[in-house]
């Protein structure tokens, strides 16, 4: 949950966000130390009205400029490379929620269950219980179970939404006649919001999302309690 003055991410709530956040910080670390060398070379050319005539032309520092640079990038991109194929890893996923935008809420299926579909409107702030946030919080939150691998399709019935959950690393865009796919692991019981990340009319701001992480029994005894007129 994000919170004023924050200029961090949010915590991580799944193993792919945590590798998101450690590439991060590794980038970032490069950018600054290329950041400093730049200055420094800068400062230094400025301020200093010596030359060496041995730099002038020197096959050694060519290759050196053309080396370093490439070896960065190297250290970027494997990385990178092992985060993206992660992202699109699906490995047998214990349960597959269905995703389908409208303007402006968002439908629920649990197909691998008969009957189990809802629709999720965002609380108007009127009706906020204490405790509940606003602009965040809706009447039906997306219930999954803990320590288990999440499939999500998600599609669009009318204009592109984007169903965005940045504590679980997830943005998938939703296209209308379009079926995309993403997956997630939650290890520890929580709440993780999110919001449509996709610019889709009028009421845009008003779709978040609400995933809610519970042990396997309080999830299955959701399954049984939850109303089947939702």
């Amino acid at each position: 949950m994000a919170h004023p003055a924050q200029l961090g991410f949010q915590d991580a709530t799944s193993p792919l966000m945590e590798e998101l956040l450690h590439f991060h910080d590794h980038v970032l670390m490069v950018v600054f130390l290329i950041s400093v060398l730049v200055l420094y070379i800068i400062v230094s050319m400025v301020t200093s009205n010596l030359l060496d005539k041995n730099t002038l032309d020197s096959q050694e520092i060519e290759t050196i400029w053309t080396i370093l640079p490439a070896f960065t990038l190297t250290m970027v991109a494997l990385p990178s490379l092992r985060i993206l194929y992660l992202m699109d890893e699906i490995n047998d996923p214990h349960l597959t929620l269905k995703t389908v935008g409208h303007q402006w809420y968002w439908a629920y299926e649990y197909t691998d269950y008969v009957d189990v579909e809802f629709d999720s409107y965002m609380i108007n702030t009127t009706d906020l219980a204490p405790g509940e946030f606003r602009l965040l919080d809706v009447d039906n939150r997306v219930v999954i179970p803990m320590d288990s691998p999440i499939r999500v399709l998600v599609t669009a019935d009318d204009v592109l939404h984007s169903w965005a959950v940045p504590t679980l690393g997830i943005k998938t865009d939703a296209v209308p006649g379009r079926l995309n796919q993403t997956t997630f692991l939650s290890p520890r019981t929580g709440v993780s919001y999110g919001q449509c990340s996709e610019i889709c009319g009028a009421n845009h701001s008003f779709m978040p999302i609400v995933v809610e992480t519970v042990p396997l029994e309080d999830f299955e005894k959701w399954l049984v309690l939850m109303p089947t007129d939702l």
